[in-house]
């Protein structure tokens, strides 16, 4: 079955129910199913379509749609620009893609150009079982989207919602917390969600004290995309202490491949859990993560070489480096390609940024590498502070002194405004490479 075969079982089983609110404006699955058959008769089979993401129904009325004439859906940022989409338009137009292809999604960027990633409909399904059994998605679950529904953080959740035919609310962001906490409020059994650890932060910073009264009504919340600061995963569990915490390890190209509820008791950074049912994960000798199952990509759009680099006899091979424990959880210990070369130690930018989240003051940072006369290569700290907190450069090389190892103290500090991050939450870290700072 593909997703939209379980959209159309849902309109038989629960005609009445709630599939999608959005803005004031709900949809019954059967509403959904009859407007996802409707609007299906705009595309031809085979067709690759490329369109504007939005946090609307009429996004979930779209993307099932193409899905039910057995096109292909692309969906693309909502902002991006025309130039850009008629690019992407002429690609996708001429292009060939894989029988069972589902979706392309466009990754982000923050280590390249953005590249087109085929994902098929077995995929789709497999992605769902693994947070179906993972993180246990119910049917009584009314499950909160704030994320862009172009990318694999906040699109992938629509997956198990659908196949066990809860119900999914849709925000606009998270610019205005009263939008959320309205969510939080509607009238449902159980909430979930999914946060890039940015907005959790942000969530910690202003409105703890809110989030804690919600604590019998989230059943779980999930965090990906990006490292989740140490400090902050302590803090959500003291916050929410019934509920399940997630990290997730997943990309575009692996699809969602383990989750680790660290409200167990032992909140272990780094630490994202076991492979799920329909994934496996090998450590190669180098020590780089490799995943093998039915959740991988099909490959690039348009570029076989590409593909052939990382996707080899059915095995994506990552550029993160991670490690199995004893009992098979998988650790994330960064991706080769931020790891800076200090004087022949290998320092991974995300340890110094977890430890330097943990300081007073500290809203966000990003550790950079910068030239040095005998190390070859040094580190240097920008951090954004808190309204009201003025950077204490000495105090806050003291307190990473105590945390890390000597050479990954950073030697010179900055602080800014804000930390320049994608919109799905990572710290981008082409950008700072790319400028003189």
């Amino acid at each position: 079955m593909r997703l939209v075969d379980y959209l159309h079982k849902n309109a038989g089983l629960y005609p009445e129910k709630t599939a999608a609110i959005c803005g004031g404006e709900t949809i019954t699955w059967k509403e959904l199913s009859e407007k996802v058959i409707d609007r299906a008769s705009s595309f031809r089979k085979g067709q690759v379509v490329p369109f504007r993401s939005s946090q609307s129904i009429d996004f979930l009325i779209t993307y099932f749609a193409i899905h039910q004439a057995g096109a292909v859906a692309a969906p693309l940022e909502k902002d991006i620009p025309e130039n850009r989409f008629r690019e992407i338009y002429d690609i996708l137009s001429s292009s060939q893609v894989p029988e069972g292809t589902a979706d392309i999604l466009y990754t982000t960027g923050t280590t390249g150009k953005s590249k087109g990633v085929i994902i098929s409909h077995r995929t789709i399904i497999a992605d769902a079982e693994n947070l179906i059994e993972g993180q246990g998605f119910s049917h009584d679950l009314l499950f909160i989207i704030s994320g862009p529904l172009n990318h694999i953080g906040s699109l992938s959740k629509i997956f198990p919602v659908t196949m066990q035919g809860a119900t999914l609310y849709i925000l606009e962001g998270m610019k205005d917390l009263d939008k959320f906490f309205e969510a939080l409020d509607y009238p449902a059994e159980k909430n979930a969600t999914f946060f890039v650890p940015a907005t959790i932060r942000m969530l910690l910073m202003f409105s703890g004290e809110r989030l804690s009264k919600y604590a019998d009504k989230i059943d779980f919340i999930e965090s990906g995309a990006a490292p989740l600061a140490h400090s902050d995963m302590l803090r959500l569990c003291e916050v929410l202490p019934k509920t399940r915490l997630y990290n997730t390890y997943a990309s575009t190209e692996t699809g969602i491949i383990a989750t680790y509820n660290f409200n167990d008791g032992e909140c272990i950074p780094g630490c994202l859990g076991k492979p799920m049912s329909h994934s496996k994960i090998i450590i190669t000798p180098e020590g780089k993560i490799s995943c093998q199952g039915d959740t991988l990509m099909s490959g690039y759009v348009n570029d076989p070489a590409l593909t052939a680099s990382i996707l080899k006899d059915d095995t994506i091979y990552t550029s993160d480096i991670g490690e199995l424990d004893e009992k098979g959880r998988l650790h994330l210990k960064g991706r080769e390609t931020d790891v800076i070369n200090v004087g022949g130690f290998k320092v991974s930018p995300s340890e110094v940024e977890d430890a330097a989240m943990s300081f007073p003051g500290v809203k966000d940072c990003i550790c950079i590498g910068i030239p040095h006369p005998i190390t070859g290569m040094g580190l240097k700290l920008i951090v954004a502070l808190e309204d009201g907190s003025s950077l204490d450069k000495q105090g806050l090389a003291r307190h990473l002194k105590g945390k890390l190892e000597t050479f990954k103290v950073p030697l010179l500090y900055q602080q800014a405004d804000s930390i320049k991050r994608t919109y799905n939450g990572k710290l981008d870290r082409k950008f700072y490479n790319s400028q003189n700072i």
